[in-house]
C-alpha cells in the first residue's frame, strides 16, 4: 500500500495561501483554526522562502507518542489521525509536534480549550467513510473517494505535493536535477526520517 506524504518545495511557493483557503473551505474548519498555514522564513531578506505547513503525518509521530489517552492512530496509508471522542484536550501533542500542527479552538487551561484539531490529509476520521458525523468532526474524506488533499490540488505553482511518497520523491528529484539543489524539501527528513537522494 502507498505511504501518503506531503512535500513542500520552498523554491516554488509564492505565499498565495490558496492551500490554506482550500483546506478551510473543503473541511469547513472552525474559525480560529488553520489546519494548513504558510510561513515565511527570512521575511524581506535575501534567501526569503515561504513554506506551506501542516501535519506531516510523521513516520514515528511525536504527537502519538505523548498522548496519554492514545487517541492517535496511523492508517494503512500511513496517515496520522485521531479520535475527537477520546481527546481530553491536554495539549501534550501541541507541544510535541515540531510542525505546530495540533491546534485548539479556544484559549484556556487544561481541558477548557476543547478538542484538538489538525490536518487529516483529507482522510476523515474513525467514523464511517463519507458519513455526516465524520464530516462534522473531521471534514471531507477525499482519500476514500480516490482523491488527494485539496490543498495540494489547488497549489498553483505545484510547490505543495501530496501522494505516494515514492512518486513525490521522484518528482522532487527530477526538479532538483533540472534546477539544481535549492532550499530543499522542507520537513521531509524531520517527519519521515529519510533523505531524498539526488
Amino acid at each position: 500500500m502507498a505511504r501518503m506524504k506531503f512535500l513542500c518545495d520552498a523554491e516554488r511557493c509564492i505565499d498565495c495561501n490558496a492551500c490554506v483557503t482550500a483546506c478551510k473551505n473543503e473541511n469547513e474548519v472552525p474559525w480560529g483554526i488553520n489546519r494548513r498555514r504558510v510561513v515565511t522564513i527570512n521575511d524581506g531578506k535575501p534567501g526569503e522562502r515561504s513554506v506551506s505547513m501542516a501535519c506531516m503525518h510523521c513516520t514515528d509521530a511525536p504527537c502519538a507518542s505523548v498522548c496519554p489517552v492514545n487517541c492517535f492512530y496511523t492508517t494503512a496509508d500511513a496517515v496520522v489521525l485521531w479520535s475527537k471522542d477520546l481527546c481530553i484536550g491536554c495539549g501534550y501533542c501541541f507541544y510535541a509536534c515540531p510542525f505546530g500542527a495540533p491546534q485548539y479552538p479556544q484559549v484556556g487551561n487544561f481541558g477548557s480549550r476543547g478538542k484538538m484539531d489538525k490536518c487529516t490529509y483529507c482522510a476523515g476520521g474513525p467514523e464511517a467513510d463519507g458519513s455526516p458525523e465524520e464530516f462534522k468532526k473531521y471534514g471531507a474524506n477525499r482519500l476514500a473517494a480516490g482523491k488527494l488533499p485539496l490543498c495540494a490540488e489547488m497549489c498553483s505553482t505545484k510547490s505543495l505535493l501530496a501522494g505516494d511518497g515514492e512518486v513525490i520523491a521522484q518528482i522532487y528529484k527530477d526538479r532538483v536535477a533540472a534546477r539544481g539543489y535549492g532550499s530543499g524539501a522542507w520537513g521531509w527528513t524531520t517527519a519521515y526520517f529519510e533523505g531524498i537522494a539526488t
